[in-house]
């Protein structure tokens, strides 16, 4: 079992920017050497739900910080990003880090980032195959054109070749954030994992996982591919001496954070959209996830391994806001927790 930490960059209230930005520094500091197996980026636009607009920016400086753990967005939003550019960093981190680096992407939400960076309500909704597509090609060829919707340029040489790494020559790990069918389909119709959200309970990420082994075979993928996928689970982790003090400690923070940050969000074409009422999704994480002390923290773990048949988690570890509690808590999710998982 590969546990890791989800980092968000959350800016809870009363809180600026920096504060937000150095938790998430000293987070992957204190998972490293905690013995956690990665740390997962967050990347967001003008809201304060998570400060970090550039995931792959802060894994090269948390890459350049650290000696052994893997660091990996979660995710880079490829609608607002030229493929080409988000494939030449991903190889530079992978090729500099030996190995490190995991690239995470997904299709984002219908927000205002896609008018401030000109992408278009279209590459939201319908132009995610085709970023995709051309990202994985840079990320597996020797050279590349491009003659699509919205991409169209002549043959030009990959320049660095991910494959330039001996001990990893297949380039950097790619993953798929999945929300719907049609997301797990297209993860599943290119062999690629899947990073499933921290709001759905382990039945809804059996089933996701099981369409995706259907959309897998269908495809053609064989089943020794189909087994080691390395589907990764999101989640929220807070180890106390009870469950109940663990709850007290989110409940206290997380929904002034949710009320703010996701209440900041803002559609492109002024789409209505509900926001979850704060405490009870707080309410619902807790009850989902490894909230409580030790023991029942890694038998969370391990029946949502079972349940789904995903061994690698991220785990949202800043939901106390505070930097000291963070720490203290990935400490305790390494030292505590992860012995119980053998």
């Amino acid at each position: 079992m590969r546990v890791g930490a989800f980092v968000l960059a959350a800016q809870f209230p009363g809180q600026g920017a920096g504060e937000a930005l150095r938790r998430a520094v000293r987070t992957a500091e204190e998972a490293e050497a905690a013995g956690l197996d990665a740390v997962w980026l967050a990347e967001h636009h003008f809201v304060p739900y998570g400060v970090c607009p550039s995931a792959v920016t802060l894994a090269a400086l948390l890459l350049g910080r650290t000696r052994r753990i893997r660091v990996g967005t979660a995710v880079s939003v490829l609608p607002t990003l030229h493929p080409v550019q988000l494939g030449e960093q991903a190889a530079l981190l992978h090729l500099l880090s030996g190995g490190r680096f995991t690239l995470g992407v997904g299709r984002g939400g219908p927000w205002v980032d896609l008018e401030v960076f000109g992408a278009g309500l279209p590459a939201h909704e319908r132009g995610f195959p085709e970023s995709l597509d051309l990202l994985l090609r840079w990320l597996s060829e020797p050279a590349v054109g491009a003659a699509g919707e919205r991409y169209r340029f002549r043959e030009v040489p990959v320049v660095p070749r991910p494959d330039d790494l001996p001990e990893r020559p297949e380039g950097p790990p790619v993953l798929v954030a999945c929300t719907s069918r049609r997301g797990v389909r297209l993860a599943a119709e290119r062999g690629l994992p899947m990073l499933l959200g921290m709001h759905c309970g382990d039945e809804e990420k059996a089933e996701m996982v099981a369409f995706w082994q259907r959309c897998a075979r269908e495809a053609g993928r064989g089943a020794g591919e189909i087994a080691a996928a390395g589907h990764v689970s999101a989640g929220v982790a807070q180890v106390g001496d009870s469950r109940a003090d663990a709850v007290e400690t989110l409940l206290k923070a997380m929904p002034g954070w949710l009320r703010q940050g996701l209440g900041a969000h803002v559609t492109v074409d002024g789409r209505p959209r509900r926001m979850r009422d704060p405490h009870a999704y707080t309410e619902l994480l807790c009850a989902l996830h490894p909230v409580g002390p030790p023991r029942l923290c890694a038998d969370r773990l391990a029946a949502t391994a079972e349940r789904t048949g995903i061994t690698r988690f991220a785990l949202l570890v800043e939901g106390s806001g505070e930097t000291a509690a963070t720490e203290q808590n990935v400490r305790r999710l390494g030292l505590d927790v992860l012995p119980l998982l053998g």
